[in-house]
């Protein structure tokens, strides 16, 4: 009995049009910027007509994505709202691809922006093993004070009363074929600007790292410390740090050369260090780890992993000859392969956009002990 299970940022899936750009130069598209308007009202229409134009081959090529990912349970961030999950799966993924996700689930979380974490799950797995939820619960409204793991390191930008997931940790029990699992769907906090002498990762550390330690604190809550190692669970999404990186050397037409470099310190040590969890896309290549692209110019560009499947040590083991897959035909032109992993786009990608996301799919064909 095996189960797909997968973790996609799909990025801003929502069904709301943003107009603060009008006003705030650093929220309006480029494209936008390349005409004079004068009139709220004008600037409102053509900031509809740019996005419904442009939402249609963005969505097509995120609802590849997932075909192709072809998970029995998937972990979505960035989704505005449960209308937006439903008008997606039976436009796009039921309609392309001719199978849709009849389990869906989500809680409205603490973003600013409304986006939340979301799961989609079939009915039953691939080999016909019933996929049922015992119990879904949130965590939005947990305190740094309810965990006590209030540090000073926090107090410079955050209150003991704060909440401490940014988005959300929604924690689902599961029996896969009778068989349970359990499940912590994230998005922590993404790396803000730079402050204090401290770039835009360093400067936001404290409050990821705060978000993994609470999550870890949920499941030895649930489990007891010190007996989370036999039991089976996951812990998915989009966690905005890395352990490594790839930097990309170089410039288009010249060439590039690609040099792995590991990080003296990340959020995701919380996990790792002592073996609570495996990140067990470490089982690729160093150089084939990588689920985004970053890059502001030819000074600075790397390819980073920041979409994780997590397995307990149990559950890691049990699985201990699999790799994980990533799928990155949705990434736009623009993204730098390193030799030997050039894949073939989905049609109409665009050199920066559209594509399915900066983000890419990483699914997992799991046996569950």
């Amino acid at each position: 009995m095996s189960l797909r299970l997968a973790t996609f940022n799909v990025e801003n899936l929502l069904t709301r049009f943003d107009f603060t750009g009008f006003r705030n130069q650093l929220r309006q598209d480029r494209v936008i910027k390349l005409f004079e308007v004068n009139s709220e009202g004008v600037y409102q229409q053509l900031e509809q007509a740019r996005v419904i134009a442009a939402a249609d081959d963005t969505r097509q090529m995120t609802a590849l994505a997932i075909a192709d990912a072809d998970a029995d349970i998937l972990c979505l961030q960035e989704i505005d709202n449960m209308a937006a999950l439903q008008a997606f799966e039976y436009g796009y993924l039921f309609r392309m691809v001719g199978n849709g996700y009849r389990q869906k689930f989500l809680v409205e979380g603490n973003d600013s922006r409304g986006i939340d974490v979301a799961v989609l799950m079939r009915e039953e797995t691939r080999d016909g093993q019933k996929i049922e939820v015992k119990d879904i619960r949130s965590h939005a409204m947990k305190t740094y004070r309810d965990f006590d793991l209030f540090d000073e390191d926090l107090a410079l930008t955050n209150r003991t009363d704060d909440k401490i997931f940014k988005r959300d940790c929604l924690e689902l029990d599961l029996l896969i074929g009778g068989r349970p699992l359990s499940l912590y769907v994230v998005h922590f906090k993404s790396m803000g600007n730079p402050r204090d002498g401290l770039d835009g990762r360093q400067s936001t550390l404290p409050l990821r790292r705060a978000e993994a330690r609470a999550v870890r604190r949920i499941i030895e809550d649930r489990f007891g410390a010190g007996r989370t190692a036999k039991k089976s669970f996951a812990i998915c999404g989009d966690m905005n740090d890395y352990q490594e990186r790839v930097d990309v050397v170089g410039r288009r037409g010249a060439g590039y050369r690609f040099e792995h470099q590991p990080e003296a310190e990340s959020a995701l040590d919380v996990f790792s260090h002592d073996g609570f969890a495996e990140n067990v896309v470490v089982r690729r290549q160093p150089l084939d780890r990588w689920t985004l692209y970053h890059a502001r110019g030819p000074q600075e560009q790397h390819l980073c992993q920041l979409d994780y499947i997590w397995l307990s040590p149990a559950l890691a083991a049990h699985n201990s000859g699999r790799v994980p897959e990533i799928i990155r035909n949705g990434q736009a032109y623009r993204t730098v392969f390193p030799p030997g992993q050039e894949v073939e786009r989905y049609p109409r990608t665009g050199w920066d956009r559209p594509k399915a996301s900066d983000h890419c799919p990483v699914v997992m064909t799991l046996d569950l002990p």
